[in-house]
């Protein structure tokens, strides 16, 4: 059966395997990506806010509330009719709904830093890609994550990345199916040296998922 739009954005979860197939060093392309969105800024990070919003039809959006304390390891989380807070080492299965969620809208704001918080995964790189939405030069490089971990393994992402290792554009393919939908970064901040793309748009121009209330607490 062929995914809908939704269970496709929904779907962008993957995780945390047991062992690394790519090696993080500084010289590999997914660390230079990491660092040119300020992945040597994170040691300086408290913690992450942000408002998470996805448009699921011309009048719905959805909306959902998060701040992450990196040093407690602690998310607290709300929406319209929920609102939690708990640590990530100690989730009880009755989080796991909310958890869900927040590995999902996390890899949304946070992808570059994933590439080297990561492990379980095995690179593909090929030079000289046109980005699918605007045909611009890229390299394009394929992460594919391992059959065993996360909420949905197997996933696979294709990073449009330009000269300055920046994401210009991506498609995530579940479970590495053939094709996916393709999405835009665009609207990149700059957060004290950490740069966040708060828009998402696809092919057509449509902004389908961005970011508000983003704020990023020093130590």
């Amino acid at each position: 059966m062929k995914p809908s739009f939704l269970s496709l954005i929904f779907s962008l979860l993957v995780l945390l395997g047991c062992e690394s197939q790519v090696s993080n060093t500084a010289d590999t392309l997914p660390m230079k990506i990491a660092k040119a969105y300020g992945y040597d800024q994170l040691d300086e990070v408290q913690s992450i806010s942000y408002t998470w919003n996805v448009r699921r039809d011309s009048t719905t959006v959805m909306v959902r509330d998060w701040k992450w304390d990196l040093v407690k390891g602690e998310v607290s989380y709300s929406d319209a009719d929920t609102s939690v807070t708990y640590l990530i080492a100690e989730k009880t299965e009755q989080l796991k709904d909310v958890d869900h969620k927040f590995i999902n809208d996390k890899y949304w704001l946070l992808y570059p830093f994933q590439l080297a918080w990561d492990e379980g995964y095995a690179t593909e790189i090929t030079e000289n890609q046109n980005s699918p939405i605007n045909g611009d030069p890229t390299t394009k490089l394929t992460i594919l994550y391992n059959n065993e971990n996360g909420y949905t393994p197997g996933d696979a992402y294709d990073l449009y990345v330009d000269d300055n290792n920046m994401i210009k554009e991506w498609v995530f393919r579940k479970g590495n199916a053939a094709e996916g939908r393709a999405f835009t970064w665009e609207n990149e901040k700059d957060f004290g040296r950490i740069k966040i793309a708060l828009d998402h748009r696809m092919k057509n121009g449509e902004k389908i998922i961005w970011f508000s209330n983003v704020e990023i607490n020093k130590k």
